[in-house]
């Protein structure tokens, strides 16, 4: 090991980038981008469960999917973890926050219409506001299924 011209030992390149990777937060590395949209009640009957009450999370975190991620059905009640990643209007999104939310319906035919169509995602009224801070009809997302 080489030591610095004060006497202590220099850290060598492989081990600063090991530093700086295990001390950058982690993000939804695998995760695929598209938009977001929201809907509001009625949420019943919906494409997955008719109208079972169950089929809700009681965090009210659902969503109904778009036609990329719907895939004739298989969709219904998977999970996927959203984050806003930006909008039309700066200061939209709200840093840093992800949640997780369980697909119910599909969006093309959803009882309730959602704000802006062929979105990949359409959040419940609850969810869209806990990832955004402003009214809008549409975000850009980052997603994973869990």
């Amino acid at each position: 090991m080489k030591l610095s011209s004060i006497g202590t030992p220099l850290l060598s390149p492989f081990i600063l980038v090991l530093l700086l990777l295990l001390t950058v937060p982690p993000h939804l590395s695998r995760a695929d981008v598209g938009t977001g949209a929201h809907y509001s009640p009625p949420y019943t009957p919906t494409a997955c469960f008719g109208n079972d009450p169950a089929q809700f999370p009681s965090s009210n975190f659902f969503a109904a999917a778009g036609e990329g991620i719907w895939d004739n059905g298989a969709s219904c009640g998977r999970q996927y973890l959203v984050r806003c990643i930006s909008a039309s209007v700066s200061g939209t999104c709200v840093p840093g926050k992800t949640i997780q939310v369980r697909i119910v319906d599909r969006a093309l035919s959803s009882s309730s219409r959602p704000s802006s169509s062929g979105a990949t995602v359409v959040l419940s009224t609850t969810a869209f506001g806990a990832i955004t801070k402003l009214s809008a009809a549409a975000i850009n997302v980052e997603y994973q299924q869990v």
